[in-house]
């Protein structure tokens, strides 16, 4: 299930990219004037931008019904690194919160995959894939942008963190233990940022052996990965032909994340030691 659970949230994010990135077709706002206003959309009509968020929304609801009335006993699991939630199918209101809340979660770490490709700021045209759905965010100051994660990540949990408190049976949890949980997933959110920098790293090794043409990727891939690398560039890390800073590059980030994570947990077990 959490294969069907983890498909089903792709398909809504590709339904949220494309509510977001509709409006930014050349065919919508076609004039006669130009060479692209003479041309026709090969579909019958135009979909309107609602109609994406209509579908994604009654596809989580249609997921809740599905996981409450045709998977029964079973117990679903958020996990989200530091903590984890479990909802029992038998309550559907649980299910609900649950298909929501994992769609949320898959959402928020792909913008925060997109915070981290605006503040490295790669060439275009690529970069503009990561523009449209940011949309004014790309725009704003970096320090904010490097706070956002955070606030994003902290505030979202602490208010899901109240509903999820609600659910027979209720806990009624202090508002200390919302703040905790909150600020331990604003840090953990952070570690997100591994799966790209680990793979714009191997990606700019792997073509710095092999000849993939001038593709306005790999030029991306490459001044992105430069710019990752730049805090070893005092480091004489090259042999002869052979460059190992993005081996060492690699290395350092799921290093780091790893020491990161273990912290976290330690201070997730400290916490909850002296709630008791």
């Amino acid at each position: 299930m959490a294969y069907f659970d983890f498909i089903l949230n792709l398909a809504g994010l590709l339904l949220w990219l494309n509510w977001r990135s509709i409006r930014f077709d050349p065919l919508t706002k076609r004039t006669p004037a130009t060479l692209m206003g003479t041309l026709r959309p090969a579909t019958p009509g135009k979909i309107q931008r609602w109609y994406l968020l209509l579908f994604l929304f009654a596809m989580l609801g249609l997921r809740a019904v599905a996981y409450r009335w045709v998977v029964p006993f079973w117990v679903a699991r958020l996990d989200v690194g530091v903590v984890t939630r479990p909802f029992r199918s038998d309550q559907f209101m649980g299910m609900v919160l649950f298909s929501f809340a994992s769609f949320g979660w898959v959402l928020l770490s792909f913008y925060i995959v997109l915070l981290l490709l605006s503040l490295l700021r790669g060439p275009d045209p690529i970069h503009r894939l990561v523009r449209i759905p940011l949309g004014r965010l790309d725009g704003w100051s970096p320090w904010i942008k490097l706070l956002l994660p955070f606030i994003g990540a902290a505030t979202n949990w602490w208010l899901a963190d109240w509903a999820f408190s609600n659910l027979p049976p209720p806990l009624h949890d202090s508002l200390a233990k919302h703040f905790q949980s909150g600020l331990l997933i604003g840090l953990q959110s952070y570690l997100v940022w591994k799966f790209p920098l680990g793979a714009l790293l191997s990606l700019h090794l792997l073509n710095s052996y092999i000849y993939f043409g001038k593709h306005p990727f790999w030029n991306y891939v490459n001044q992105t990965a430069r710019t990752i690398l730049r805090p070893l560039s005092p480091f004489s890390l090259r042999v002869g032909p052979v460059d190992f800073a993005p081996v060492v590059g690699v290395f350092l980030v799921f290093f780091a994340a790893e020491e990161a994570q273990q912290g976290l947990q330690l201070l997730h077990a400290i916490l909850l030691h002296y709630q008791k």
